[in-house]
């Protein structure tokens, strides 16, 4: 979810300075956000490993969770303008061009505008949620709903398998570009201290390919409903993420993949921290 970064030489210098500053800062607290909800979803994936099973691990379990604890309403509303602020920032990117040699091609501005609908309907959800008008409906039952109104149209399936085949491709390329350490483009390395490095090394490959596992998983099942023409086979987060403990591995597989999301969750707070907006 995040784009990739040239080295100082390669920032783009003609940004209005106005808006310079307040993108820098909308981007640092959409990281922060983004990172808190992959913490959420982690922790709740967690509990339902070792026998919680009371817990959805999605974005609707995460917001619920936050909206129980002491000044939850606060909590949601924060999580809300942050995700506004990652908008922002892609917004500005579409508008202006990313930090990046090539970061005012067509290529990344239509990327950038693809985030920007997907941080802007993220954000809208969660601000929904905290002013009480967020429905209670599962990601799971979402995501069915949406593979059963596209199956009944004109080449449904075809489209569902598609898609579904997308996401895989999508969660592959997401492990290869963790193993690789692709991420270390995006950072101020030369600002960061050795164990930092090694800290953000860590978090970016464990957390990034468990990321990785849950995006092909997800599309895998899409791509089964699609060939099965079974809607219901469909499966959100939450689901997918349960799926790991009806693996031989069982819970232990769900509790690997959980704490690889928590970790995904440090690195996205260390991008706010590093990472070069």
């Amino acid at each position: 979810m995040g784009t990739g970064a040239a080295a100082g030489s390669g920032r783009l210098t003609s940004r209005p300075g106005s808006t310079a500053e307040p993108t820098r800062w909308a981007a640092r607290a959409g990281l922060l956000a983004w990172g808190a909800i992959y913490l959420l979803v982690g922790l709740l994936a967690l509990r339902i490993a070792f026998g919680d099973r009371s817990r959805q691990a999605d974005r609707s379990g995460a917001l619920a969770e936050l909206a129980a604890r002491p000044y939850g309403s606060v909590l949601l509303w924060a999580l809300g303008i942050g995700l506004v602020g990652m908008a922002v920032w892609r917004l500005s990117e579409v508008c202006f061009g990313a930090s990046e040699p090539d970061g005012r091609s067509v290529r990344k501005r239509l990327l950038a505008a693809a985030r920007l609908v997907f941080y802007a309907f993220l954000a809208w959800s969660v601000l929904a949620f905290a002013a009480g008008a967020g429905g209670s409906r599962s990601g799971d039952a979402q995501s069915r709903d949406v593979t059963a109104r596209l199956m009944h149209l004109p080449a449904g399936q075809w489209a569902v398998g598609a898609a579904g085949a997308a996401i895989v491709v999508t969660g592959v390329w997401l492990g290869v570009q963790a193993v690789r350490r692709v991420y270390r483009e995006e950072l101020k390395l030369g600002e960061m201290s050795p164990r930092a490095r090694k800290l953000v090394d860590v978090t970016g490959v464990g957390g990034g390919l468990a990321r990785a596992l849950v995006f092909a998983a997800a599309g895998a099942f899409a791509v089964r409903a699609a060939v099965d023409y079974r809607p219901d086979r469909a499966k959100g987060l939450d689901d997918t993420l349960r799926s790991f403990a009806a693996t031989p591995a069982g819970p232990w597989l769900l509790a690997a993949v959980a704490a690889g999301l928590m970790l995904f969750g440090l690195f996205a707070l260390a991008l706010a921290r590093w990472r070069r907006v």
